[in-house]
């Protein structure tokens, strides 16, 4: 198996699947740890952070996703998946997987009653804002020097970083129409 995989224990792996196959890009399901070993890529998707985290843990995904990353395996993290991304959470759970250079807030925006939307700023097309969808988002409180900004909101608030070949976004560019983000992610992978 080759491609790219999405971690499908909890959360909307599914529409990373859809996204990633309306671009030609053969996208699967990954549900048993043993499964990364043989991927291009993987996103960690949006959901739960705490149960995620649960899950990595009761079926051994821990292990084989830090392996995988320090071979260098390109890993993208949406939202819940960014906050699993982190170096640093604000909070004690859940223990996250340290991949990059970042410092994180779980819930920064607020409960699921204050989830918006927000035009975001791209390094990569500064021309066209991507439509930002925030539910009950991380916020990345600070980054390390080898840590780029790509995506802000028009407040300068990061909301997107790339460290190597590992990416972190605090919104969810899978819940939207618009396939750029999933796009500049297929590009990093296969150039």
């Amino acid at each position: 198996m080759s491609g790219i995989g999405v971690l499908a224990l909890q959360g909307d792996f599914v529409e990373h699947i859809k996204t990633f196959s309306s671009l030609g890009v053969s996208a699967q399901e990954i549900r048993k740890a043993n499964q990364i070993s043989d991927l291009d890529a993987l996103v960690i998707p949006g959901g739960e952070s705490t149960t995620i985290s649960y899950l990595m843990d009761l079926y051994n995904f821990r292990s084989a996703i830090k392996d995988a990353a320090s071979s260098d395996l390109p890993i993208w993290g949406t939202c819940a998946g960014l906050i699993l991304m982190a170096n640093n959470l604000k909070e004690d759970i859940p223990i996250p997987l340290s991949l990059m250079n970042i410092n994180v807030s779980r819930n920064a925006y607020g409960r699921q009653i204050d989830s918006f939307k927000d035009s975001i700023n791209f390094s990569f097309d500064r021309e066209n804002p991507f439509p930002g969808v925030f539910i009950r988002a991380p916020k990345i409180l600070d980054i390390d020097e080898n840590v780029d900004v790509i995506c802000t909101l028009n407040d300068g608030e990061i909301v997107g970083v790339k460290q190597g070949n590992k990416l972190g976004t605090s919104f969810h560019p899978e819940l939207t129409t618009d396939n750029r983000f999933h796009k500049y992610f297929i590009d990093l992978v296969y150039s």
